[in-house]
């Protein structure tokens, strides 16, 4: 009889000691589930953070590129056209009569007039990249690109100076050109008024033109040398 008490007793501590072990077991499982769908949320929302800062930057990177693009193709073409209005404004001095003076003039002056709208648009396309280039380092998820947009950012805001002081040289160029006429007694070119103030002007915003693009092309060429060697890495 002691012996039966003593197994019986046995087996219901042995039973007892499994089913503590089963449901300590479960509360751990419950616990440990619980734990990491909360930790899973909470990655869930940094993921979800971090991919939409991703996809805005993106945009907004984008964005900012194909406005810095239609800056520099405007600004191409008023390059062309300034440099073929200074290259009439330079050639009418050596014409001998007044129709070809006259012929030169109109070209001259023509091509000015056309470089004007090109500057201005490019101008206020580098404004707004760099406002874009500014607003885009509010994305980004790391420090990893701020030194790039901070290249992008010096970039669009010399190219800005750059057109507007391109703008007014093809003005003074222009008016430059109008103040040309040929003189039959003397049969060479020369100007109808004292321009000796409009000269300084134009050569005064031609030097400063050259300083700032120099600073634009040391821009361009720090982006192009980061953006090769992030694809070298």
């Amino acid at each position: 009889m002691a012996k039966e008490f003593t197994k019986n007793m046995f087996v219901m501590l042995l039973s007892i000691m499994i089913g503590v072990i089963i449901i300590t077991y479960f509360i751990g499982d419950i616990i440990a589930r619980s734990e990491i769908d909360s930790l899973n949320a909470e990655h869930r929302e940094e993921i979800i953070t971090i991919k939409g800062q991703n996809e805005n930057f993106t945009s907004h990177f984008l964005k900012s590129s194909g406005i810095l693009d239609q800056a520099r193709e405007d600004r191409a073409f008023g390059n062309y056209h300034f440099d073929l209005g200074l290259l009439w404004f330079q050639s009418t001095f050596s014409q001998k009569n007044f129709s070809n003076t006259e012929l030169y003039k109109s070209r001259g002056i023509d091509n000015c007039t056309k470089a004007l709208p090109n500057y201005i648009n490019s101008y206020y396309n580098f404004l707004e990249a760099k406002d874009y280039f500014n607003e885009t380092k509010v994305f980004l998820s790391n420090n990893k690109y701020v030194e790039l947009l901070d290249l992008y950012v010096n970039l669009t805001d010399a190219g800005s100076r750059l057109t507007l002081l391109r703008y007014d040289a093809s003005k003074y160029l222009m008016y430059l050109i109008e103040n040309l006429t040929f003189n039959p007694d003397s049969d060479n070119v020369t100007y109808l008024e004292n321009v000796s103030e409009l000269l300084a002007l134009f050569d005064a915003t031609m030097f400063a033109y050259g300083e700032v693009l120099e600073e634009f092309e040391e821009y361009q060429e720090a982006i192009d040398e980061y953006e090769f060697f992030e694809e070298t890495r």
